[in-house]
C-alpha cells in the first residue's frame, strides 16, 4: 500500500492538477493523505469535488506551520512506502513505480531529481540535482540540503524512526534526509521525477537561485537541525 502525504494551504490555484497527477499513479487501494492548515480560499471544497475515497482530508487545523502540518499528515500514513508531496507541482508518469521499485531493492530513503518550472509549467532548470551539486553524505548535506521532501519516498521503517518530530526542527526535508544518512539507505535518482512549480505564494524558495537568508540565518538553522539529530538519536538510545 501506497501513501501520498500532502501538507495543503490556501492552495486552490493548482491543487487539482498536482492530484490528477498522482491518483492517475495510485491502485485503488492507495491512500493521499491530505493534512490542510486552515485554508481560506476553495483547497478543501476542490479536494472534496473530485469525489475520490483514496484522497483522506485531514481539515480543521490550525498549525499555522508546513513542518507539522506534514507531520500531521504523516501520523495517518498507513502504507508501506510513504510520499511526501508539495499541492503545486505535477508528478511525471512512472515516478511511484520506479520508486517503490527502489525501495523493494532494499533502500529507505529515494531520492529524485525534478525539474523546477515556473507557474505555466515552463522550465526554468532542467535539473535541480546539478543545480544544486545534490548527493548522499551525512556532513555534506548539513552544509548544503539536498533533499527536498517534494522529491522523496520512504519506508515505513523509516517514517517510524523520523516521529514525532522534534520541537526544535527547522525544516521537515532535510530532518528527514539526515536521520535517513545516518540509519538507513540512501538512494538519488538521477532522474527528473516531478515538475517543482515555483511561485509567488510558495512556502520554500528552494532551487530558484540566490538564498533568501543571511549567513547567519543559515548558521542557525544547521546549529538547530544538528541539536534535533541529537536529541532524536539521543531519545533512541
Amino acid at each position: 500500500m501506497i501513501s501520498v502525504c500532502m501538507a495543503t494551504y490556501n492552495g486552490e490555484n493548482f491543487i487539482l492538477e498536482q492530484m490528477n497527477s498522482i491518483l492517475m499513479q495510485l491502485s485503488c487501494n492507495d491512500e493521499i493523505i491530505v493534512s490542510d492548515d486552515g485554508s481560506s480560499d476553495k483547497t478543501v471544497i476542490l479536494l472534496k469535488s473530485l469525489g475520490d475515497n483514496r484522497i483522506k482530508i485531514l481539515e480543521n487545523n490550525n498549525f499555522k506551520n508546513p513542518i507539522y502540518n506534514f507531520e500531521n499528515a504523516l501520523n495517518y500514513a498507513q502504507g508501506d512506502y510513504i510520499f511526501l508531496s508539495d499541492q503545486d507541482d505535477v508528478w511525471l508518469e512512472g515516478k511511484v513505480k520506479l520508486m517503490v521499485e527502489e525501495i523493494n531493492s532494499g533502500f529507505d530513503v529515494v531520492l529524485s531529481d525534478c525539474e523546477i518550472v515556473d507557474q505555466d509549467l515552463k522550465i526554468i532548470n532542467p535539473s535541480y540535482f546539478r543545480f544544486n551539486n545534490s548527493g548522499p553524505g551525512l556532513i555534506k548535506n548539513i552544509f548544503k540540503n539536498s533533499y527536498m521532501g517534494c522529491c522523496m519516498a520512504i519506508s515505513k521503517k523509516m517514517l517510524n524512526s523520523c516521529l514525532p518530530f522534534p520541537k526544535e526542527m527547522p525544516m521537515h526535508d532535510s530532518y528527514i534526509g539526515l536521520i535517513g544518512e545516518l540509519k538507513f539507505k540512501v538512494k538519488f535518482i538521477d532522474k527528473p521525477l516531478i515538475l517543482h512549480r515555483k511561485h509567488f505564494n510558495n512556502s520554500s524558495n528552494t532551487a530558484t537561485g540566490k538564498s533568501q537568508y543571511d549567513i547567519w540565518q543559515k548558521i542557525r538553522f544547521r546549529v538547530k537541525l544538528i541539536f534535533a539529530l541529537l536529541k532524536k538519536l539521543n531519545n533512541e538510545m
